[in-house]
């Protein structure tokens, strides 16, 4: 399947980064949806065979929530390996940093991010995973513009959605490679999975743009 990038536009705004022409879905919840019922569809373990997730491997887990993702990277990443799980929400980082304590997850840490900026380590990961929580960033230029840094060379980024509106808790595919690529990423795979959720996986290849040439996309 083909899928076409979105028009672009310059936005004049007063911030650096420009803000999306699109609305931007509330955080409602820690955690996307039963374990249980998420294991029973295989929904990790497909999005971490897609994204070719290896022992040694450093991860990062965006929105990590309860630590769905992160309990079952862990693992796989090894003792060589590393986790940063991180979230914006103070009592969920907490909640979640006591999970890993709780199953002794030494490979781990959690950290606190920022709405538009994760805070991560530059040049540190050779995956980072946001799994159905791209459509609640605020600015995701901003956000994508300081993520570019923290990625190792060949890093990819793996993004898991719903294909509905924005406001309704998913992100178009049209508009996500068009938001991606406004900062310079390249979608290097995408596969439609279960229902109407989708996988994509982005990789570093033009120059990040000055957070001034940024182009908007509009669908």
């Amino acid at each position: 399947m083909v899928l076409a990038l979105a028009a672009c536009h310059k936005q004049t705004d007063t911030s650096p980064f420009p803000a999306p022409r699109r609305p931007v879905s509330p955080i409602v919840s820690a955690a996307y949806s039963n374990e249980d019922a998420r294991d029973s569809v295989r929904e990790a373990q497909t999005v971490m065979e897609l994204a070719a997730v290896q022992p040694g491997m450093y991860v990062a887990d965006i929105g990590a929530g309860e630590g769905y993702y992160t309990v079952r990277l862990a693992p796989l990443v090894g003792k060589k390996g590393r986790v940063l799980a991180q979230d914006i929400v103070p009592r969920t980082r907490d909640s979640l940093a006591a999970r890993v304590q709780r199953e002794n997850l030494e490979n781990v840490a959690v950290k606190l991010g920022k709405p538009n900026d994760p805070l991560l380590p530059d040049r540190s990961f050779d995956r980072v995973f946001m799994i159905h929580m791209y459509h609640e960033i605020e600015r995701p230029s901003e956000f994508l513009w300081h993520l570019r840094d923290d990625l190792k060379p060949r890093g990819r980024i793996v993004v898991v959605d719903a294909d509905r509106p924005t406001d309704r808790h998913g992100t178009p595919p049209k508009l996500l490679i068009c938001e991606f690529a406004s900062l310079g990423f390249d979608l290097a795979r995408f596969e439609r999975l279960a229902e109407e959720t989708y996988f994509a996986e982005f990789e570093a290849a033009g120059p990040r743009p000055e957070p001034r040439d940024i182009r908007v996309c509009q669908l």
